[in-house]
């Protein structure tokens, strides 16, 4: 019952025809993926580059059996700055509390898959001019081979810009964007993590994914639930940036009440982001936003990306909690999504 409510869900959604929602045997489904030059695939015996893989080849490639977890890591120091030229062997990588092998390494250079999300409801008047601006200066930041998506939400999703690396064209459909009507917050990044991990399963290059999000309230038209937006997330393994406008007047009333502040809007945007390894941004002022992009545009400028075969091969569809440490780095501190949804078992109908 509750599957039949999302489809009729989705069905009611106004989406470009690019992203459709994919089917359950498309769930189902994850490729093997070839590395990219940059990237080092590992012998799941010895932890070393694989010999499959000659040097000097530029098509270095990454085969599994079974489905690789995939996650994005940061890593920090005592000071909170980045710390980079970290090697495979100085990472360990626990799912469920049992130590994994892990079976592929990006240090840099592993190309990004961006999804800009822009709130552009009407509630966004007066705000659009710098919204654009620094949404736009935020494509400045892409590498070559990264690719890019703008999707607009009001009370339905439109992507105005599907995945591609023409970021001018990604630019002038930002600046395009007009605020008008509800917003359909939850819709949107369903949608967008939808055709995303369509994307990955269609692409056989290994690639980083992730989703920024700038809204400015409450969610008012969604037919997606919140909880049904947490569940995609956990099983996509794509890291949502979040970026929440304040409203100064609720804060400011607040105050004057003599009570803390609290969103509950905000909350969920908060757990949303650290559930998938990101982070949450509150500005008062839409005038930090091009600061904010910065950030989140050097951050994925020195993620790691690893990878694993779970040890567990159990298809229950049970959640497994996934933890990465640094070794040998005292004071060295980790980010990546909190776990993952493990597959589930496809029952076929008994015939007699």
């Amino acid at each position: 019952m509750r599957r039949s409510i999302l489809l009729v869900a989705c069905a009611l959604l106004a989406v470009d025809a690019r992203a459709q929602v994919p089917t359950r045997a498309e769930q189902q489904t994850q490729s093997n993926t070839p590395a990219s030059p940059t990237t080092t695939p590992i012998s799941t015996t010895t932890n070393q580059p694989s010999s499959t893989a000659p040097r000097g080849d530029n098509t270095a490639t990454f085969r599994s059996g079974v489905d690789l977890v995939a996650l994005n890591v940061v890593v920090t120091d005592s000071d909170q700055k980045y710390v980079t030229g970290l090697v495979p062997t100085d990472f360990a990588v626990y799912e469920d509390g049992v130590q994994q092998e892990v079976s592929f390494f990006g240090a840099s250079g592993v190309p990004l898959d961006l999804a800009i999300l822009l709130d552009t409801s009407a509630s966004m008047t007066g705000k659009m001019g710098i919204v654009q601006e620094a949404a736009a200066g935020f494509l400045s930041t892409l590498r070559s081979g990264d690719r890019t998506m703008i999707v607009d939400i009001k009370d339905a999703t439109k992507v105005l810009f599907p995945l591609g690396n023409d970021f001018s064209g990604a630019r002038a459909a930002i600046l395009s964007t007009v605020p008008q009507g509800g917003t359909a917050l939850y819709n949107g990044a369903y949608l967008t993590l939808k055709e995303l991990a369509k994307q990955r399963r269609a692409n056989t290059e290994v690639r980083r994914q992730a989703i920024v999000v700038l809204t400015d309230g409450d969610d008012t038209a969604s037919l997606i639930s919140y909880d049904d937006l947490m569940d995609v997330a956990k099983q996509s393994g794509i890291a949502i940036y979040t970026i929440t406008l304040r409203s100064k007047f609720l804060v400011t009333q607040a105050q004057q009440r003599g009570h803390s502040y609290f969103s509950q809007s905000e909350y969920g945007m908060k757990a949303l982001a650290q559930e998938t390894g990101a982070r949450s941004f509150f500005p008062m002022d839409v005038s930090e936003l091009p600061h904010i992009y910065s950030a989140i545009a050097e951050e994925l400028a020195t993620q790691y990306a690893l990878g694993y075969s779970s040890k567990n091969p159990k298809l229950d569809g049970a959640y497994r909690r996934v933890i990465v440490r640094v070794t040998e780095r005292p004071g060295a501190q980790t980010r990546t999504r909190a776990g993952y949804l493990a597959a589930r078992a496809i029952r076929t109908a008994r015939t007699n």
